[in-house]
């Protein structure tokens, strides 16, 4: 499999990493982290994907593993740091095969599941890259992410510490997982600023971060390249979602659902085109839109997992094939 280096880190990467998100299980939210079809009442949300079974998670990473995808994106938030220890369990022995990247800046409670909010202070992140270490089961982390996309603080303390972290040999590279383009300029020149984590999937560009990553030698970490499942194609109207999941409460069936299955359907003939699946001819609309760009779709079964790497053996779509999708959809070429 052909790697791509990680910005300007010396990282070699597979074009494809797996997101950790899902096989953390549940955990719930004192916050309400809104999406914009979606609405809950009550005083906590969930933030996870529901139930998980860790054997099969464990099994899923192995797969990725024999199928050469060496990267690995979490964060201590996921399940409440649950994320972290089934993947340190599932690559004991394996450390030295695989780069991973986890998160900071979340208060989490660990017993009770529960995800309480944000601090990005120096102590603070020393003491959840300490917390981190001992869940992945490692004594290093290979990219760390400020998890904080609307962090509106003095940076100069945050990268003064993951300075410090680097110096210790805790962490060799970091970045930040943000949609905001402006706020990857105040950290975009620190030496060991690496790399970025950014929604980016078919049905939604992100140019401006794109050049951003271009100018600065930047990573491209695609976070819900599927949209949390949605670009697979195995949901429709009627779906939904349990109580502890997410998801619970989006409604497909009119607004903004109804729209993405709309437009899903409307690409559907270009992304399966050639025999992919359409979750593999999302991933395949990614690597044509940017070579920096790495996708890490969620998983909860190995199967899933193989149906992912398969989009490995078709590579990108074509030139032709994006210049039709954005005919399609309406929009001009990014």
């Amino acid at each position: 499999m052909v790697r791509r280096q990680l910005g300007r880190s010396q990282l070699q990467v597979s074009p494809l990493g797996l997101g950790c998100y899902p096989m953390g299980g549940p955990f719930w939210r004192a916050d309400h982290d809104s999406i914009s079809w979606r609405d809950d009442d009550g005083e906590r949300f969930p933030g996870g994907w529901g139930e998980v079974d860790d054997a099969e998670s464990i099994r899923a990473i192995h797969a990725a593993l024999d199928a050469g995808i060496n990267f690995f994106d979490t964060s201590d938030s996921y399940g409440a740091g649950h994320s972290e220890r089934v993947l340190g369990r599932a690559l004991t022995d394996r450390r030295d095969q695989v780069v991973i990247c986890t998160k900071f800046a979340n208060i989490i409670d660990e017993e009770n599941k529960l995800y309480l909010g944000h601090d990005a202070s120096p102590d603070f992140i020393r003491a959840s890259c300490d917390a981190s270490l001992r869940r992945l089961n490692t004594d290093y982390i290979d990219v760390y992410l400020l998890h904080w996309s609307n962090f509106e603080g003095d940076v100069d303390p945050v990268r003064e510490t993951l300075n410090d972290l680097v110096a210790a040999g805790k962490v060799r590279w970091y970045g930040w997982s943000t949609d905001d383009p402006e706020r990857i300029q105040k950290l975009a020149g620190s030496e060991y600023f690496s790399a970025v984590e950014h929604v980016l999937h078919v049905l939604l560009d992100a140019p401006e971060m794109l050049a951003l990553c271009d100018e600065h030698d930047l990573a491209s970490i695609i976070r819900s390249p599927l949209m949390m499942g949605l670009l697979t194609g195995k949901f429709s109207a009627d779906s939904t979602f349990p109580e502890d999941d997410i998801r619970h409460g989006w409604n497909l069936a009119e607004g903004r659902g109804a729209e993405i299955l709309s437009q899903l359907e409307a690409v559907r003939e270009v992304l399966t085109s050639g025999g992919r699946t359409l979750a593999q001819g999302a991933l395949a609309w990614i690597w044509a839109r940017s070579p920096r760009a790495i996708p890490i779709p969620g998983f909860r079964t190995a199967a899933q997992v193989e149906e992912n790497a398969g989009a490995l053996e078709y590579g990108p779509l074509t030139a032709e094939q994006m210049e039709k999708i954005d005919n399609l959809l309406g929009r001009t070429p990014g």
